[in-house]
C-alpha cells in the first residue's frame, strides 16, 4: 500500500515538472531591442567632419534606419567611426580621430560608457579572457609609439598597455591569443601573437607586405592576406602552414572573408572565391564590375558596401553567392565603412 502511494507520489511531482516544463518552453522569446536580428553598419563619415554614424538595415535590405546612436542617445556619435566589436549585449564603437570609444547596448544602443582616455590614433578592437584589446597607431610617423590598449570590460576603463610592431591594424582571438597584423599602407610584414593571460608580446610572424585582413577558418586556422600572399598559420604553434603567391589576375587584394569552407577576396573591382584547400588562388572573379570599400560574407550571400565618392550617401548590395547575382541594395549614409551581423 505504501508503495503504491509513493509510486503515485512520484508520478505527480514528475507531471507537475513536466507541465512547468513545457509552459516555460512554450513562453514567447521577447526582443532584447529595436535593433536586434539585423545588419549594423559603421560609417566613417567626412574626416574631422564629426558626422560618424552607425545604421541599423534588416537582413533583406527593405529596413534602414539611419544614425541610430544619435536617435537613441540624443547626441553625436563622434568623428570616424573605423569599426566595432561586440561582447555580450556590448557594442564597442571606435572612433579614430575622436581617439574614443562609445559602449552601447548593441541591441537598443543606449549608451552605457565613453572611454576617452588611453587612447591614440585607436583603430580596432578583439575580446579575449574578458578584456578588450584596441590597436593603436599613436602618431603615424614614429615606429616605437604604437600599442595594444587593454580594457576591463567590466568598468570599460584602459587598465594596460602592450606595445606592438609597426601600426597594428585587424585585430582577431582565438582561444588565450591575440593576432594583430601590423603595417598598413606598404609598410610592415608581420603578424604580432599576444598572450592575453599574461598580455605580453610573444613573437611576431613574418608574412607578406602590409598585410590587411585576418580571418579564422573551421579549423581554428588563421589566413592572412597582404598585398603579395595569402599565409595560413596553425594557431596552436603559430607556424605558417601554406603561404600562396598572387596570380596576374589578383593585385592589391584586400577584404579577406571566409564562410562555408571558401576564403573570398576583393581585388580591382572583383571578387574571387578560394577553397581553403587549394593551393592557387582563382584567375577567374565569382562577381565583376563592383566597387566596395568593405565587404562580409555570410550563409552564402555577400554584403558589400559603396562608398561613392565619399561625400554623398553610400549603398549595401547584397549578392547570392550560389548563383552570384545581385538580390537587393539599401541606400546608406556618408562612408559606409563595415558591415556586422547582430
Amino acid at each position: 500500500m505504501k508503495l503504491n502511494k509513493l509510486l503515485l507520489l512520484t508520478l505527480s511531482i514528475g507531471l507537475t515538472f513536466t507541465s512547468c516544463s513545457n509552459d516555460d518552453d512554450d513562453a514567447p522569446v521577447l526582443p532584447r531591442g529595436d535593433y536586434e536580428n539585423g545588419l549594423l553598419i559603421s560609417h566613417e563619415g567626412n574626416f574631422g567632419g564629426g558626422n560618424a554614424s552607425v545604421s541599423f538595415v534588416s537582413f533583406d535590405l527593405n529596413t534602414v534606419e539611419n544614425n541610430i546612436f544619435n536617435a537613441v542617445n540624443g547626441e553625436l556619435l563622434g568623428d570616424t567611426a573605423q569599426s566595432i566589436a561586440f561582447n555580450g549585449d556590448f557594442a564597442y564603437i571606435i572612433l579614430n580621430v575622436s581617439n574614443k570609444i562609445e559602449v552601447v547596448n548593441r541591441f537598443t544602443f543606449e549608451s552605457v560608457a565613453t572611454i576617452d582616455t588611453g587612447l591614440s590614433n585607436p583603430r580596432y578592437m578583439a575580446v579575449s579572457n574578458g578584456k578588450g584589446y584596441v590597436t593603436n597607431w599613436g602618431d603615424f610617423t614614429p615606429t616605437d609609439d604604437d600599442y595594444l590598449a587593454v580594457i576591463d570590460l567590466t568598468t570599460h576603463t584602459i587598465i594596460d598597455t602592450i606595445s606592438t610592431s609597426y601600426l597594428p591594424e585587424e585585430i582577431i582571438a582565438q582561444d588565450d591569443q591575440i593576432f594583430v597584423a601590423t603595417g598598413i599602407f606598404g609598410f610592415g610584414n608581420s603578424v604580432d601573437v599576444i598572450n592575453t593571460v599574461t598580455d605580453t608580446l610573444e613573437e611576431s610572424i613574418t608574412v607578406g607586405n602590409a598585410p590587411n585582413s585576418l580571418q579564422l577558418d573551421a579549423e581554428g586556422d588563421l589566413w592572412v592576406l597582404s598585398s603579395e600572399n595569402l599565409i595560413e598559420i596553425n594557431t596552436t604553434t603559430n607556424a605558417i602552414i601554406k603561404t600562396v603567391a598572387l596570380n596576374s589576375s589578383i593585385t592589391a587584394p584586400s577584404k579577406l572573408n571566409f564562410d562555408s569552407g571558401n576564403l573570398y577576396l576583393f581585388s580591382e573591382g572583383a571578387v574571387y572565391k578560394m577553397e581553403t584547400t587549394a593551393a592557387t588562388l582563382p584567375e577567374t572573379a565569382e562577381i565583376e564590375g563592383v566597387s566596395f570599400y568593405d565587404m562580409n560574407v555570410s550563409n552564402g550571400v555577400l554584403y558589400g558596401l559603396d562608398a561613392k565618392d565619399f561625400q554623398s550617401a553610400g549603398t549595401l548590395t547584397t549578392y547570392d553567392l550560389s548563383s552570384n547575382t545581385e538580390i537587393n541594395t539599401a541606400t546608406l549614409r556618408i562612408i559606409p565603412g563595415e558591415v556586422y551581423f547582430n
